[in-house]
């Protein structure tokens, strides 16, 4: 695997404790931009809309850019909004910051997944993925704590001063060790990635890419209500449950980087059939420490696993749009992260338990077992 795949997921790193680590600091900032909490805990929405918006725009505008002055400029521009966001006295230049941090960081994901592709190669497809999406995971185990801890000891300021610092060596080692010319072979236009983008089994593939992230989101960001409340827990045992998702979403990604180039269907499918089962079991057996300790853990490795290797599905259906597949793939991944917590939210509110997410993310995932099948159909007939 090249140096370069390494030095994207580093960045990555930085770009995910950014997206997450406000869910440690949303009292911090309220307190000191005085704001309310509600107000504050729109910075992650907007981040996430950011994304979703900024994954294509910002691959469009960059497209006949060579990859590695792209990722360079979107990485400088993503670390300069942080050190701009850890000066600001006031709230509204750092919800723009945000948005502005969002935009380059879909633009970062867009061209450093189609680059971790093409320099990996073909066999090696689904494993450069894993290791530029393992750099998610890595910020759920470590970086979105140590911002939290940051921001404990130091103020909110901190965690934004320590992502800028953390993207300066991957903008070193990228400049340094991604190519610096432009795709041997030029771009098609792009009106024809367009087309290729909106074929049928590909909108298939991205659409169940969001719903697999939407459930696990939907679990995720009420963690912490399930575990005190339904399991028993104390506080105390949320920063380790939080950490073990973490570990289970790296086990799942570095899983999913040796075996889906060698059984992509079978990896996927059972994927799918797992998480919808491990959902509906978790809900059943959220009243048990045991079983909340033991599917937190085997539910972030079946997620990150399979969101894996829809990803990879992506690359292989939009062969013929190289410049702007991977900024749909990471639209459809933040689609997902916005339904879910939202739709988990909704369920809450009706009044049916911190319980009811879980329930969500079953249902949400039946619904990702029939737009795979309905995929997987499509591909059955072009093959006969």
């Amino acid at each position: 695997m090249p140096f370069a795949v390494y030095a994207l997921g580093l960045a990555v790193f930085a770009q995910g404790t950014s997206e997450f680590m406000l869910s440690g600091l949303v009292s911090d900032i309220a307190a000191d931009l005085h704001v309310s909490i509600p107000a504050a805990g729109l910075l992650t929405s907007a981040f996430a809309i950011g994304m979703i918006v900024g994954a294509p725009l910002m691959a469009l505008f960059s497209r006949n850019w060579p990859r590695r002055r792209a990722l360079v400029f979107f990485l400088c521009v993503f670390s300069a909004v942080h050190v701009v966001g850890a000066l600001t006295p006031g709230y509204g230049l750092l919800l723009a910051t945000r948005v502005v941090g969002a935009l380059a960081n879909a633009g970062f994901w867009a061209v450093a997944l189609v680059t971790a592709v093409a320099m990996a190669g073909p066999e090696a497809r689904a494993r450069a993925t894993s290791v530029v999406v393992g750099g998610v995971t890595i910020a759920c185990v470590a970086g979105v704590p140590a911002g939290a801890a940051l921001g404990g000891h130091w103020g909110w300021r901190s965690a934004f001063w320590a992502v800028a610092l953390v993207s300066v060596p991957a903008v070193l080692v990228i400049a340094r060790t991604v190519p610096a010319g432009r795709p041997e072979v030029a771009p098609a236009p792009a009106s024809v990635e367009l087309r290729t983008l909106t074929g049928p089994r590909l909108l298939l593939t991205l659409l169940t890419s969001a719903l697999v992230q939407g459930a696990t989101f939907c679990a995720f960001s009420y963690v912490e209500p399930l575990a005190t409340h339904v399991t028993g827990l104390t506080a105390a045992w949320v920063p380790g449950l939080l950490a073990l998702f973490g570990l289970g979403s790296f086990i799942g990604v570095t899983a999913a980087g040796r075996f889906v180039d060698l059984r992509p269907v079978a990896f996927t499918a059972a994927g799918l059939v797992a998480l919808a089962v491990g959902w509906a079991g978790f809900a059943l057996t959220a009243g048990s420490a045991f079983a909340t300790v033991a599917l937190v853990l085997v539910q972030g490795m079946l997620a990150f696993g399979t969101g894996t290797a829809l990803i990879s599905w992506v690359f292989r259906l939009a062969a013929d749009a190289p410049t702007l597949s991977g900024s749909f793939a990471t639209a459809a991944f933040n689609v997902g992260g916005a339904l879910g917590p939202w739709l988990g939210g909704l369920a809450i509110g009706a009044g049916l338990g911190f319980r009811s997410p879980l329930w969500v993310s079953a249902l949400l995932m039946v619904l990702a077992l029939g737009t795979a099948g309905a995929s997987l159909r499509m591909r059955r007939v072009a093959i006969v």
